[in-house]
C-alpha cells in the first residue's frame, strides 16, 4: 500500500493546552498592535493638524491685519481727532472700513485703536471708546503678534499688528481675530477624513491579520508551536533511534530527510537539498530512489554491506510527494547464511556420501555372500579409485579441518551435478584458516559459480579445479572450471550486483558478495582468464591474514 500523507490527527499530550491557541493570540496580538499604531498615528496626527490650523489661522488674522493698516482711509481717519472732544475718528470712518474688511473675510473681529488702546472700531459697537481687553503694548512697540487669547468675544487666534501713519509712526494697532470654534470645526473635519482612512485601515489590517493566522493555521495542521516543538524532538529522537537506514527524496529528486543510519550504511555526509545526481550512491540504492512505485525486499551492495531495501511512494491530495527508502544491514546475516549453507553443504556431502557407501556395502556384502569373492575385491579397488573424499595426498596439502571438510562435501555436491571437483596438486595450506566464515563464503561463491558454469557448458566431462596456497598468513585461490567462459562484454560489470549470466531475481549477488568479502579482508578478487573456444574462466583471489601464524606443531606437520 503506498503511503498517503494525510492531515495530521489532534496532538494529544499530557499537559493541557493553553486557553488561547498560539493562532489566536497571533491574530489578538496583531489587533492590538495595528489598533495602537492606527490611534497613536491618529491622535499625533489631531495634535500636530491643531497646531498647525491655529497657526494658519493666525498667519491668515495677520494678513488681514495687515491689509486693515495699510488701508490709507482708515489711516487718515485714525489720526484725525475731534477738536472739541479730542477723541480720534470723529466721523466714524474706522468702524464702517473695519466692519466691511470684517465681512468680507469672514473674521470674528477687526479692532482698531489708538495709541493708547483705545478701541476705534469694534463688532459691537458699544464697546467703541473703550480699552482693549489684550495688552497692546508689543504691537504699538512696532511688532507683530499672533496668539492665542480670550477677549470680549471669547477664544480666537489673533493678529496685532502696528498701525503707522505716513512718516512711519505708531498711531494704533489693528487687531484680527478669527474664533476658535471654526478652527475647531475645520479641525473636526479633517480629523473625521482621516479617522475614516484609519478605521479602513485598521479593518484591512484585521482582515489581512486574521488571513495571515489562517495560513498559519493551515501550514501548522493545527498544531501549536510548543507541539511542533516536541513533535521535531520526538522525530529526531524516531529517526535517529531507530536501527534502520531511512533517506527521503522530494519529487524533484533531492534528498530531503536521512538519519545517522543512512548515512553510515551509504557513507553520505549532510546531503540535504542535493540531488541524485551530486551524490555518489551506490548503483542499486541510485535506481531504488530514482523508480517510481513501491517495492520490497531489494538487495543491494554498498561498499562491504549486502543492504535489503524498501522503497514507498508518498502521496497527498493525489500529489506525489517524494519517495521514502528504508535500509536493513544484511551483512551479518549473510554471513550467517554462508555459514549455515557452508554446513548445510557439508550435510548434504555426507547424505550423499552416506547413501552411496550404503549402497556399495550392500554391494559388497552380497557379493561376499554369493563367494564372489575376486568379484567383491575388483569392485573395492574401483570404488577406492573413484572415492569423491580427502585422499591422503589431499589431507597432507591441506591442513585445515574447515578447508577438507568443506572442499569434501563441495566435490560429494559436484559429482551428484555431473561435475568432477577436483584440488590441484599445486595446493598447499600448511595453517590453520582464522576466519573460516569469510573465507568458506569467498571459495562457496567460486565454486558454486564454477560448478554452474561447468555443469551448463559444453565440454565433458565437466570439472571444476581448485587451487589453495598459503604464503605466510596470506590465502591465495584459483577456481577454474570446464564452461565456456565469461562474455567479453560483461567483464567491467561482472562484480556488479545484479549483473549475471543467468535469468532469475536472485541472480548476480554471488560475485558481488565475493568482492564485498575479500575486500572486508584486505585482499582482492579478479578474472584470471576469460576463457571461451572450449575453455573455461578462471577466477583468483587473494586473502591476507586469513591463515595463524606457524606453529612448532606446523613446522613438524610439514
Amino acid at each position: 500500500m503506498p503511503f498517503v500523507a494525510g492531515r495530521v490527527a489532534p496532538y494529544r499530550r499530557g499537559m493541557l493546552r493553553p486557553r488561547l491557541s498560539f493562532a489566536r493570540q497571533t491574530l489578538l496580538l496583531q489587533v492590538v498592535v495595528i489598533t495602537l499604531v492606527v490611534s497613536v498615528g491618529l491622535f499625533v496626527f489631531g495634535w500636530l493638524l491643531d497646531g498647525e490650523l491655529t497657526a494658519q489661522y493666525g498667519e491668515r488674522a495677520r494678513a488681514v491685519a495687515h491689509a486693515v493698516a495699510t488701508d490709507p482711509d482708515i489711516v487718515e481717519a485714525a489720526n484725525r481727532i475731534d477738536p472739541r472732544t479730542g477723541r480720534h475718528d470723529p466721523d466714524g470712518v474706522v468702524q464702517a472700513r473695519a466692519e466691511a474688511v470684517r465681512l468680507s473675510t469672514d473674521v470674528l473681529f477687526v479692532v482698531v485703536t489708538d495709541k493708547d488702546g483705545i478701541r476705534l472700531s469694534h463688532p459691537i459697537p458699544g464697546e467703541v471708546g473703550h480699552r482693549v481687553s489684550t495688552d497692546p503694548s508689543e504691537a504699538l512697540a512696532g511688532r507683530d503678534v499672533v496668539t492665542v487669547q480670550r477677549g470680549t468675544l471669547g477664544d480666537s487666534a489673533r493678529a496685532k499688528v502696528p498701525l503707522r501713519d505716513q512718516t512711519g509712526q505708531v498711531i494704533g494697532i489693528v487687531s484680527v481675530g478669527i474664533d476658535l470654534n471654526d478652527i475647531q470645526t475645520r479641525w473636526r473635519g479633517i480629523v473625521a477624513v482621516a479617522g475614516l482612512y484609519t478605521l479602513a485601515a485598521l479593518a484591512l489590517g484585521v482582515a489581512g491579520a486574521a488571513l495571515l493566522t489562517r495560513r498559519l493555521r493551515r501550514l501548522t495542521l493545527g498544531l501549536e508551536p510548543h507541539e511542533l516543538a516536541e513533535l521535531l524532538q520526538e522525530r529526531e529522537a524516531v529517526l535517529h533511534g531507530i536501527g534502520e537506514g531511512m533517506l527521503a527524496v522530494d519529487a524533484a529528486g533531492r534528498i530531503s530527510v536521512y538519519n545517522g543510519e543512512a548515512e553510515r550504511l551509504l557513507g553520505i555526509h549532510s546531503p540535504v537539498g542535493a540531488t541524485l545526481a551530486d551524490i555518489d550512491l551506490p548503483v542499486g540504492v541510485r535506481s531504488a530512489l530514482s523508480d517510481d512505485g513501491d517495492a520490497d525486499n531489494l538487495v543491494t551492495v554498498a561498499g562491504d554491506r549486502v543492504l535489503v531495501a524498501t522503497r514507498r511512494q508518498v502521496w497527498r491530495e493525489g500529489r506525489s510527494l517524494g519517495r521514502v527508502l528504508t535500509l536493513r544491514d544484511r551483512t551479518d546475516f549473510e554471513k550467517l547464511v554462508s555459514e549455515l549453507d557452508a554446513v548445510r553443504t557439508l550435510t548434504e556431502g555426507l547424505r550423499a556420501q552416506r547413501h552411496e557407501f550404503s549402497n556399495r556395502l550392500h554391494l559388497i556384502a552380497g557379493l561376499l555372500e554369493t563367494g564372489h569373492h575376486v568379484e567383491a575385491v575388483e569392485y573395492l579397488h574401483m570404488v577406492s579409485a573413484s572415492s569423491v573424499v580427502m585422499t591422503d595426498a589431499d589431507d597432507q596439502a591441506i591442513l585445515d579441518p574447515y578447508l577438507r571438510a568443506f572442499l569434501a562435501a563441495k566435490r560429494a555436491l559436484a559429482a551428484e551435478k555431473g561435475v568432477g571437483l577436483d584440488i590441484s596438486e599445486g595446493s598447499w595450506v600448511a595453517r590453520r584458516v582464522t576466519a573460516p566464515v569469510e573465507v568458506i563464503t569467498i571459495l562457496g561463491n567460486l565454486l558454486d559459480n564454477a560448478i554452474d558454469a561447468a555443469r551448463l557448458g559444453a565440454t565433458r566431462p565437466a570439472w571444476v579445479e581448485i587451487v589453495l596456497a598459503g604464503e605466510q598468513d596470506t590465502l591465495h585461490v584459483s577456481v577454474a572450471d570446464s564452461g565456456d567462459g565469461v562474455a567479453s562484454s560483461m567483464v567491467d560489470r561482472m562484480f556488479e550486483q545484479g549483473v549475471s549470466t543467468r535469468a532469475g531475481d536472485s541472480r548476480g549477488l554471488g560475485l558481488a558478495i565475493v568482492q564485498q568479502s575479500v575486500h572486508a579482508l584486505g585482499g582482492a578478487v579478479w578474472l584470471a582468464q576469460l576463457g571461451g573456444d572450449g575453455e573455461g574462466a578462471v577466477f583468483a583471489a587473494r586473502l591476507p591474514a586469513v591463515l595463524a601464524a606457524e606453529t612448532g606443531a606446523d613446522q613438524d606437520a610439514s
